[in-house]
Protein backbone atom coordinates (compact mmCIF):
# COMPACT_ATOMS: atom_id res chain seq x y z
CA UNK A 1 0.00 0.00 0.00
CA UNK A 2 0.85 3.53 -0.42
CA UNK A 3 3.16 6.12 1.29
CA UNK A 4 0.74 8.65 3.18
CA UNK A 5 2.43 12.52 1.84
CA UNK A 6 1.84 13.78 5.68
CA UNK A 7 4.48 16.94 5.27
CA UNK A 8 6.07 18.69 2.44
CA UNK A 9 9.03 16.36 2.25
CA UNK A 10 10.46 16.43 -1.10
CA UNK A 11 11.02 12.69 -1.55
CA UNK A 12 7.68 12.29 -1.40
CA UNK A 13 7.15 14.33 -4.77
CA UNK A 14 10.18 12.65 -6.34
CA UNK A 15 8.86 9.30 -5.72
CA UNK A 16 5.17 10.36 -6.73
CA UNK A 17 7.47 11.36 -10.34
CA UNK A 18 9.01 8.41 -10.58
CA UNK A 19 5.70 6.40 -10.49
CA UNK A 20 5.57 5.57 -6.83
CA UNK A 21 2.02 5.33 -5.60
CA UNK A 22 1.74 8.71 -2.65
CA UNK A 23 -1.27 9.62 -0.99
CA UNK A 24 -2.16 12.80 0.15
CA UNK A 25 -2.80 13.06 3.95
CA UNK A 26 -6.19 14.21 2.91
CA UNK A 27 -7.14 11.37 0.82
CA UNK A 28 -4.95 9.03 3.05
CA UNK A 29 -8.19 10.23 5.96
CA UNK A 30 -10.85 9.20 4.15
CA UNK A 31 -9.76 5.72 3.65
CA UNK A 32 -10.71 3.13 6.03
CA UNK A 33 -7.20 1.47 6.12
CA UNK A 34 -4.93 -0.04 8.61
CA UNK A 35 -1.67 2.83 9.20
CA UNK A 36 1.75 2.06 10.20
CA UNK A 37 3.68 4.89 11.61
CA UNK A 38 7.33 4.32 11.03
CA UNK A 39 10.52 6.24 11.98
CA UNK A 40 13.98 6.86 9.95
CA UNK A 41 16.17 7.59 11.92
CA UNK A 42 18.53 8.83 9.25
CA UNK A 43 22.26 9.51 10.48
CA UNK A 44 24.20 9.90 7.00
CA UNK A 45 26.23 13.01 6.20
CA UNK A 46 24.81 15.72 4.09
CA UNK A 47 26.05 14.15 0.75
CA UNK A 48 23.82 11.36 0.96
CA UNK A 49 21.57 12.72 3.54
CA UNK A 50 18.59 12.84 1.19
CA UNK A 51 19.50 10.24 -0.87
CA UNK A 52 19.60 8.17 1.99
CA UNK A 53 15.93 9.02 3.42
CA UNK A 54 14.52 8.44 -0.08
CA UNK A 55 16.20 4.96 -0.73
CA UNK A 56 14.45 3.92 2.60
CA UNK A 57 11.12 5.38 1.76
CA UNK A 58 11.07 4.24 -1.79
CA UNK A 59 12.07 0.48 -0.07
CA UNK A 60 8.66 0.87 2.74
CA UNK A 61 6.56 1.86 -0.48
CA UNK A 62 7.28 -1.20 -2.37
CA UNK A 63 5.50 -3.23 0.20
CA UNK A 64 2.32 -4.86 -0.18
CA UNK A 65 0.68 -4.96 2.98
CA UNK A 66 -2.86 -4.12 3.87
CA UNK A 67 -1.51 -0.56 5.43
CA UNK A 68 -0.57 3.02 4.81
CA UNK A 69 2.94 4.13 6.22
CA UNK A 70 3.70 7.22 7.42
CA UNK A 71 7.37 7.75 7.60
CA UNK A 72 8.84 9.73 9.75
CA UNK A 73 12.48 11.24 9.09
CA UNK A 74 14.27 12.86 12.42
CA UNK A 75 18.42 12.64 12.73
CA UNK A 76 20.61 13.26 15.93
CA UNK A 77 21.46 17.04 16.53
CA UNK A 78 24.82 16.05 17.56
CA UNK A 79 25.70 15.78 14.30
CA UNK A 80 27.23 18.11 12.59
CA UNK A 81 25.58 19.63 9.76
CA UNK A 82 26.27 22.53 6.86
CA UNK A 83 23.53 25.14 5.98
CA UNK A 84 21.76 22.91 3.41
CA UNK A 85 21.57 19.91 4.94
CA UNK A 86 20.08 22.06 8.33
CA UNK A 87 17.58 24.41 6.29
CA UNK A 88 16.42 20.50 4.97
CA UNK A 89 16.23 18.99 8.36
CA UNK A 90 14.58 22.28 10.39
CA UNK A 91 11.73 22.21 7.65
CA UNK A 92 10.69 18.76 7.01
CA UNK A 93 12.57 16.60 9.75
CA UNK A 94 10.39 15.41 13.06
CA UNK A 95 12.02 15.74 16.47
CA UNK A 96 12.83 12.48 18.44
CA UNK A 97 10.75 13.84 21.61
CA UNK A 98 7.89 14.16 19.60
CA UNK A 99 7.89 11.06 17.95
CA UNK A 100 8.26 9.20 21.16
CA UNK A 101 5.52 11.31 22.40
CA UNK A 102 3.32 10.36 19.39
CA UNK A 103 4.65 6.47 19.42
CA UNK A 104 5.74 5.04 16.48
CA UNK A 105 5.04 1.07 15.32
CA UNK A 106 8.82 0.33 14.14
CA UNK A 107 12.05 2.02 13.81
CA UNK A 108 14.25 1.69 10.81
CA UNK A 109 17.92 3.52 11.59
CA UNK A 110 19.99 4.38 8.74
CA UNK A 111 23.91 3.98 8.52
CA UNK A 112 26.44 7.05 9.28
CA UNK A 113 29.90 8.35 8.47
CA UNK A 114 32.09 7.45 11.54
CA UNK A 115 34.88 10.17 12.51
CA UNK A 116 36.78 8.30 15.26
CA UNK A 117 37.99 4.41 15.69
CA UNK A 118 35.66 3.68 18.31
CA UNK A 119 32.06 4.53 18.03
CA UNK A 120 31.09 5.17 21.69
CA UNK A 121 33.54 8.49 20.58
CA UNK A 122 31.09 9.33 18.07
CA UNK A 123 28.96 12.38 18.80
CA UNK A 124 26.18 10.59 18.52
CA UNK A 125 26.75 7.60 20.34
CA UNK A 126 25.12 8.93 23.47
CA UNK A 127 21.97 9.87 21.55
CA UNK A 128 21.14 6.96 19.81
CA UNK A 129 21.69 4.75 22.73
CA UNK A 130 18.72 6.49 24.17
CA UNK A 131 16.55 6.17 21.31
CA UNK A 132 17.30 2.59 20.91
CA UNK A 133 16.22 2.15 24.85
CA UNK A 134 13.71 3.79 24.54
CA UNK A 135 12.60 2.11 21.11
CA UNK A 136 13.22 -1.41 22.87
CA UNK A 137 9.91 -1.07 24.49
CA UNK A 138 8.17 1.13 22.59
CA UNK A 139 8.33 -0.42 18.68
CA UNK A 140 7.72 -3.82 17.37
CA UNK A 141 10.77 -3.83 15.42
CA UNK A 142 14.00 -1.98 14.84
CA UNK A 143 15.92 -2.10 11.46
CA UNK A 144 19.08 -1.70 11.22
CA UNK A 145 21.55 -0.28 8.17
CA UNK A 146 25.68 -1.09 8.28
CA UNK A 147 27.22 1.43 10.64
CA UNK A 148 23.90 1.51 12.54
CA UNK A 149 24.40 -2.54 12.79
CA UNK A 150 27.87 -2.12 14.24
CA UNK A 151 26.51 0.16 16.89
CA UNK A 152 23.60 -1.25 18.09
CA UNK A 153 25.90 -4.46 18.29
CA UNK A 154 28.48 -2.90 20.30
CA UNK A 155 25.59 -1.02 22.45
CA UNK A 156 23.34 -4.08 23.17
CA UNK A 157 26.05 -7.09 22.87
CA UNK A 158 29.55 -5.41 23.58
CA UNK A 159 30.66 -7.06 20.08
CA UNK A 160 33.19 -4.65 18.36
CA UNK A 161 33.81 -4.64 14.68
CA UNK A 162 36.85 -5.42 13.42
CA UNK A 163 39.00 -3.65 10.80
CA UNK A 164 39.19 -5.16 7.31
CA UNK A 165 42.47 -4.63 5.49
CA UNK A 166 41.05 -2.72 2.66
CA UNK A 167 37.76 -1.20 1.89
CA UNK A 168 34.41 -4.19 1.59
CA UNK A 169 32.65 -2.64 -1.37
CA UNK A 170 30.89 -4.11 -4.55
CA UNK A 171 28.05 -5.86 -5.12
CA UNK A 172 28.56 -9.81 -3.95
CA UNK A 173 26.41 -12.74 -3.98
CA UNK A 174 24.88 -14.10 -0.88
CA UNK A 175 22.75 -17.20 0.13
CA UNK A 176 20.33 -18.04 2.81
CA UNK A 177 21.55 -19.66 6.03
CA UNK A 178 17.88 -19.79 8.15
CA UNK A 179 15.41 -20.61 4.61
CA UNK A 180 12.63 -21.03 7.38
CA UNK A 181 12.83 -18.00 9.21
CA UNK A 182 9.75 -15.53 8.16
CA UNK A 183 12.05 -13.04 7.14
CA UNK A 184 12.84 -14.99 4.39
CA UNK A 185 9.87 -16.20 3.03
CA UNK A 186 9.75 -16.24 -0.56
CA UNK A 187 13.54 -15.27 -0.89
CA UNK A 188 15.52 -16.90 -3.87
CA UNK A 189 17.80 -18.88 -1.46
CA UNK A 190 20.68 -17.00 -4.07
CA UNK A 191 20.71 -13.42 -4.63
CA UNK A 192 23.14 -10.20 -5.17
CA UNK A 193 23.05 -7.40 -2.11
CA UNK A 194 25.82 -4.38 -1.97
CA UNK A 195 28.32 -3.54 1.06
CA UNK A 196 30.10 -1.00 1.62
CA UNK A 197 32.33 -0.67 4.85
CA UNK A 198 35.98 -0.50 6.01
CA UNK A 199 35.16 -2.56 9.27
CA UNK A 200 32.82 -6.24 9.81
CA UNK A 201 31.34 -8.13 12.51
CA UNK A 202 31.56 -11.67 11.59
CA UNK A 203 29.16 -14.94 11.92
CA UNK A 204 31.25 -16.19 15.02
CA UNK A 205 30.79 -12.85 16.98
CA UNK A 206 27.22 -12.81 16.43
CA UNK A 207 27.07 -16.41 17.02
CA UNK A 208 28.90 -16.01 20.46
CA UNK A 209 25.76 -13.32 21.45
CA UNK A 210 22.88 -16.06 20.48
CA UNK A 211 22.25 -13.81 17.41
CA UNK A 212 21.06 -15.78 14.70
CA UNK A 213 22.52 -15.19 11.42
CA UNK A 214 19.55 -15.34 8.02
CA UNK A 215 22.25 -14.38 4.96
CA UNK A 216 25.73 -14.48 4.38
CA UNK A 217 28.28 -14.04 1.71
CA UNK A 218 31.19 -16.72 1.13
CA UNK A 219 33.36 -13.48 -0.07
CA UNK A 220 31.68 -10.25 1.94
CA UNK A 221 30.33 -12.13 4.85
CA UNK A 222 27.32 -11.25 7.27
CA UNK A 223 24.61 -9.76 5.32
CA UNK A 224 21.83 -10.42 7.67
CA UNK A 225 21.33 -11.28 11.05
CA UNK A 226 18.84 -11.01 14.11
CA UNK A 227 18.58 -10.54 17.69
CA UNK A 228 17.36 -14.40 19.92
CA UNK A 229 13.79 -13.40 20.08
CA UNK A 230 14.27 -13.76 16.03
CA UNK A 231 12.70 -10.31 15.34
CA UNK A 232 12.79 -7.52 17.11
CA UNK A 233 16.35 -6.26 16.21
CA UNK A 234 16.91 -6.69 12.42
CA UNK A 235 20.82 -6.17 11.49
CA UNK A 236 21.59 -5.31 7.81
CA UNK A 237 25.74 -5.14 7.38
CA UNK A 238 24.95 -4.75 3.82
CA UNK A 239 23.09 -2.07 2.08
CA UNK A 240 19.67 -3.08 0.84
CA UNK A 241 18.45 0.11 0.48
CA UNK A 242 20.95 1.28 -2.00
CA UNK A 243 20.06 2.20 -5.82
CA UNK A 244 21.74 1.29 -8.96
CA UNK A 245 23.93 4.29 -8.84
CA UNK A 246 24.51 4.86 -4.99
CA UNK A 247 27.86 2.59 -5.22
CA UNK A 248 28.51 5.02 -8.81
CA UNK A 249 28.35 7.98 -6.73
CA UNK A 250 30.14 6.89 -3.66
CA UNK A 251 33.05 5.88 -6.48
CA UNK A 252 32.85 9.30 -7.58
CA UNK A 253 33.21 11.27 -4.15
CA UNK A 254 36.27 9.10 -3.61
CA UNK A 255 38.02 9.37 -6.75
CA UNK A 256 37.39 13.60 -6.77
CA UNK A 257 39.05 13.14 -2.98
CA UNK A 258 41.91 11.24 -4.63
CA UNK A 259 42.15 13.83 -7.73
CA UNK A 260 42.06 16.96 -5.10
CA UNK A 261 44.93 15.60 -3.05
CA UNK A 262 42.61 14.26 -0.06
CA UNK A 263 43.60 10.61 -0.84
CA UNK A 264 47.13 9.18 -1.26
CA UNK A 265 45.84 6.60 -3.90
CA UNK A 266 43.07 6.10 -6.19
CA UNK A 267 40.11 3.89 -4.81
CA UNK A 268 39.45 0.53 -5.95
CA UNK A 269 36.94 -0.17 -7.92
CA UNK A 270 33.53 -1.53 -6.26
CA UNK A 271 33.95 -5.58 -6.56
CA UNK A 272 31.59 -7.13 -9.66
CA UNK A 273 30.01 -3.35 -10.12
CA UNK A 274 31.83 -1.90 -12.89
CA UNK A 275 32.02 -3.82 -16.37
CA UNK A 276 35.17 -4.26 -18.64
CA UNK A 277 33.58 -0.98 -20.39
CA UNK A 278 32.54 1.04 -16.95
CA UNK A 279 36.32 0.63 -15.88
CA UNK A 280 38.04 1.41 -19.51
CA UNK A 281 35.83 4.89 -19.50
CA UNK A 282 36.90 5.46 -15.29
CA UNK A 283 40.29 4.78 -16.17
CA UNK A 284 40.33 6.73 -19.17
CA UNK A 285 38.82 9.68 -16.93
CA UNK A 286 42.00 9.53 -14.25
CA UNK A 287 44.45 9.87 -16.69
CA UNK A 288 42.59 12.83 -18.45
CA UNK A 289 41.98 14.32 -14.73
CA UNK A 290 45.51 13.78 -14.06
CA UNK A 291 46.35 15.33 -17.51
CA UNK A 292 44.79 18.49 -16.76
CA UNK A 293 45.84 18.76 -13.22
CA UNK A 294 49.53 18.82 -14.33
CA UNK A 295 48.61 21.45 -17.11
CA UNK A 296 47.06 23.58 -14.17
CA UNK A 297 43.62 23.17 -15.79
CA UNK A 298 40.35 22.83 -14.28
CA UNK A 299 39.38 18.45 -13.71
CA UNK A 300 37.36 17.24 -16.64
CA UNK A 301 33.47 16.49 -16.01
CA UNK A 302 33.11 13.19 -14.26
CA UNK A 303 31.88 10.73 -17.01
CA UNK A 304 28.05 10.41 -14.90
CA UNK A 305 26.03 9.81 -17.76
CA UNK A 306 27.99 7.34 -19.40
CA UNK A 307 28.82 5.21 -16.22
CA UNK A 308 25.05 4.94 -15.48
CA UNK A 309 24.32 3.16 -18.79
CA UNK A 310 26.72 0.70 -17.66
CA UNK A 311 25.74 -0.28 -13.44
CA UNK A 312 22.92 -2.75 -12.90
CA UNK A 313 20.74 -3.11 -10.08
CA UNK A 314 21.10 -6.57 -9.05
CA UNK A 315 19.81 -6.81 -5.74
CA UNK A 316 16.24 -4.54 -5.36
CA UNK A 317 13.96 -6.82 -6.05
CA UNK A 318 15.20 -9.13 -3.06
CA UNK A 319 15.49 -6.20 -0.91
CA UNK A 320 12.15 -5.03 -1.56
CA UNK A 321 10.89 -8.46 -0.85
CA UNK A 322 12.49 -8.68 2.75
CA UNK A 323 11.74 -5.15 3.69
CA UNK A 324 8.06 -6.36 2.57
CA UNK A 325 8.32 -9.90 4.82
CA UNK A 326 9.66 -7.47 7.91
CA UNK A 327 6.46 -5.11 7.41
CA UNK A 328 4.00 -7.66 7.30
CA UNK A 329 6.01 -8.99 10.45
CA UNK A 330 5.45 -5.58 11.92
CA UNK A 331 1.92 -5.26 11.16
CA UNK A 332 0.94 -8.17 12.52
CA UNK A 333 3.21 -7.81 15.85
CA UNK A 334 1.25 -4.84 16.60
CA UNK A 335 -2.03 -6.60 16.98
CA UNK A 336 0.06 -8.63 19.23
CA UNK A 337 -2.41 -7.18 22.14
CA UNK A 338 -5.67 -8.51 20.39
CA UNK A 339 -4.04 -12.03 19.34
CA UNK A 340 -3.10 -12.67 23.28
CA UNK A 341 -6.59 -12.37 24.37
CA UNK A 342 -6.97 -15.64 22.64
CA UNK A 343 -3.35 -17.32 22.97
CA UNK A 344 -2.73 -16.24 26.44
CA UNK A 345 -0.27 -19.37 26.23
CA UNK A 346 1.81 -17.53 23.41
CA UNK A 347 4.93 -15.39 24.90
CA UNK A 348 5.15 -12.21 23.50
CA UNK A 349 8.49 -11.64 23.28
CA UNK A 350 8.70 -14.40 20.45
CA UNK A 351 6.68 -12.98 17.55
CA UNK A 352 7.38 -16.57 15.95
CA UNK A 353 5.15 -18.59 18.04
CA UNK A 354 2.44 -16.44 16.44
CA UNK A 355 3.02 -18.38 12.73
CA UNK A 356 3.70 -15.36 11.44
Amino acid sequence: MPIVAHNNLPTFLRLQDDGQQILSLEHAQQQDIRELHIGLLNMMPDAALSATEQQFIKLVGASNQIAQFYIYPFTIPQIARGPKARKHIDEFYFEFEELAEKGLDALIISGANPATPQLDQEPFWEPLTEIVQWAQSNVASILCSCLATHALLKHLHKIDRRPLPCKQWGVYSHNICEPDHPLMRDINTKFDAPHSRYNEISRSQLEQEGLVVLVESPDAGVHLAVSADQFRIVFFQGHPEYDAVSLLKEYKRELLRYLNGQLDAAPAHPENYFSDAAIKITDLYIRQSKSALSAGKALPDFPARELEALVDNTWGDTGKAIINNWLGLVYRLTNLDRKLQYMPEVNPTNPLQLNI
